[in-house]
């Protein structure tokens, strides 16, 4: 294409000259499990995050897997999260013996509809997941009082929200007990290859997760209870580690990008922009617009060079691998009309004003 949708060589580009002899460093220490960089990355992701503690393991995946173990979640429980996220947020519930509730997202933030899950809890409730998807920070006062009152606990799933903040604090930092990320290679944080990190506010609970991350190890030998080969390697924490040192900076440019794609699109009827609540501080992950008749426009989009996508088609309440739910079409109405109607534009720190205004135009004259 000729706007990816996010374009990895260019942000390589312009750090390859810090990246490439650290790569050769790590590989020549063959310290490649654990060690410095390992526990460095761990506490400058910390900082970052305003978080008392960080335990980094093998994806954002095996971070939510580790933080439900954390959280006591045990077989029968249920967690309330939505439908409307990629099927990593549901997956470790699953494989932990217990069951997912679905609930309907806000028809603004496509997050959590707060409205909703009071009726969702049951006696088996045991926690609550809000996703803070594209970037976009869930409405998190509601959801901890809610938790407070009922008793439950409460995680933050941002993977797709490296440094977005709610009403001034970021979050995965001190808002909820616990949250994890993903540093999928396309994430605004991103590694080369998988990898993925908890914050917790905890000591002992970090603690814990980092020796089931390790096969629940106290020694080399020594296991204080079966776990996990959920590790994060050395060579992508040395990775994440100089890509932190960006962050700030790639999130200014993502904000710019998207306040333009608002300008442009500010006078067209048939485009719903992103919608950013007054609590909110977004990092742009994706931008995300709404649009008539999304199918003709997506494939004339990529027609014409533009690699656009959506995040995401089908909602998981519909996805085959949750049938057994019981959930029919028409559970979730905002969820399945937003699916039918989004689509993610080109978003990426590097991203120029000239390609802002091509995705424009050909999106306006697909209109």
């Amino acid at each position: 294409m000729d706007i990816p949708l996010c374009d990895l060589r260019a942000q390589y580009d312009s750090i390859a000259s810090e990246i490439d002899p650290l790569i050769r460093e790590v590989i020549a220490s063959t310290r490649y499990i654990g060690g410095p960089e390992v526990s460095a990355f761990e506490a400058e992701f910390a900082r970052y995050s305003g978080a008392n503690h960080c335990v980094g393991v093998s994806s954002g995946t095996s971070a939510l897997h580790l933080a439900f173990i954390g959280a006591g979640l045990q077989p029968g429980d249920e967690v309330i999260t939505v439908s409307h996220t990629f099927i990593a947020t549901a997956e470790p519930i699953v494989t932990l013996g217990a069951r997912v509730r679905f609930v309907d997202i806000d028809e603004r933030t496509y997050n959590m509809d707060v409205s909703q899950i009071e009726a969702a809890i049951t006696p088996k409730t045991k926690l609550l997941l809000p996703v803070h998807l594209y970037g976009q920070p869930a409405d998190m006062d509601p959801i901890l009082e809610i938790a407070a009152a009922k008793g439950l606990q409460v995680i933050e799933d941002s993977a797709q929200a490296h440094g977005a903040c709610y009403k001034g604090e970021r979050v995965c930092g001190g808002i909820a007990p616990m949250g994890t990320f993903s540093f999928y290679p396309g994430k605004n944080l991103g590694a080369y290859g998988d990898a993925g990190a908890i914050t917790c506010a905890d000591g002992t609970v970090a603690k814990r997760m980092r020796s089931l991350s390790n096969h629940g190890r106290a020694d080399k030998y020594l296991h204080d209870e079966e776990g996990f080969n959920f590790r994060l390697d050395a060579l992508q924490a040395a990775i994440l580690r100089v890509k932190l040192r960006h962050l700030p900076d790639w999130t200014a440019a993502r904000r710019r990008v998207a306040a333009l794609y608002d300008e442009r699109l500010a006078g067209n009827e048939k485009v719903t922009t992103p919608y950013v609540a007054p609590w909110a501080e977004p990092v742009f992950h994706l931008y995300v617009v709404r649009v008539p008749d999304r199918d003709r426009v997506l494939a004339g989009l990529r027609e014409k060079g533009i690699d656009a996508g959506i995040h995401y088609p089908v909602p998981l309440h519909l996805q085959p691998a949750y049938h057994y739910l019981g959930y029919e079409e028409g559970a979730f109405p905002v969820t399945e009309r937003v699916a039918k109607e989004i689509v993610s534009l080109p978003i990426f720190p590097e991203m120029t004003e000239s390609q802002v205004d091509r995705v424009v135009g050909t999106l306006e004259s697909l209109l």
